[in-house]
């Protein structure tokens, strides 16, 4: 997937300025594809260049013009042959993760610092999810298919950022128990599936 993909997608909403995808992709799209304002820009012009969007400007009294961007007919058949196309599964790359691999070789301080920093990072966005989602979808039911496809989106996100506090907490346990048990010489405690409560 491409940014300008990901820009066609929010413009089948609604017109919407540069700053307003900016604040779109602040607080939806953004969750699941990162960009930042400037690359956003960036792209807009690239989009237009294409004949994908077209701006519209808009005259304003007492601050500067806006221009309003839209889908064109070329941009809706771009975006259709883009989500025709078979998806990419993402790939992680998460140095923490490395560090868990080589816990026999590194201070277990710092990994435990890192976990609960990334268990409250985590808590946090799933917190985040949540409220969106009660107040979105308050009866957990969506209209039509934009609604759904922002409810899947919504209930995933927050089920992943769930899971990985999750796994913080049980990594955390883990590497308790292991420090409890032999005090550093490397030996491994197995996590139990099931074994811990759920919250």
């Amino acid at each position: 997937m491409a940014l300008g993909d990901a820009i066609l997608a929010c413009l089948t909403e609604r017109p919407m300025t540069g700053y307003e995808l900016a604040k779109t992709f602040d607080s939806s799209i953004g969750f699941f594809w990162k960009a930042d304002h400037q690359q956003i820009y960036r792209e807009l012009s690239k989009l237009r260049d294409r004949g994908y969007i077209q701006g519209r400007e808009v005259v304003q009294t007492g601050k500067p013009n806006k221009l309003i961007y839209t889908l064109t007919p070329e941009g809706r058949t771009a975006l259709r042959h883009w989500a025709a196309r078979p998806s990419t599964p993402p790939s992680i790359k998460d140095d923490l993760l490395v560090r868990l691999h080589a816990l026999d070789s590194v201070d277990l301080e710092p990994i435990r610092t890192d976990l609960m920093d990334r268990l409250e990072h985590h808590r946090d966005r799933h917190e985040n999810y949540q409220r969106i989602l009660k107040k979105r979808f308050p009866d957990g039911t969506a209209e039509g298919r934009l609604d759904l496809g922002n409810l899947l989106l919504l209930q995933l996100g927050a089920r992943h950022e769930q899971m990985v506090a999750d796994f913080c907490e049980e990594a955390l346990e883990a590497l308790s128990a292991m420090s409890g048990k032999d005090k550093g010489t490397g030996t491994v405690v197995p996590i139990e599936d099931g074994k811990r409560e759920k919250g």
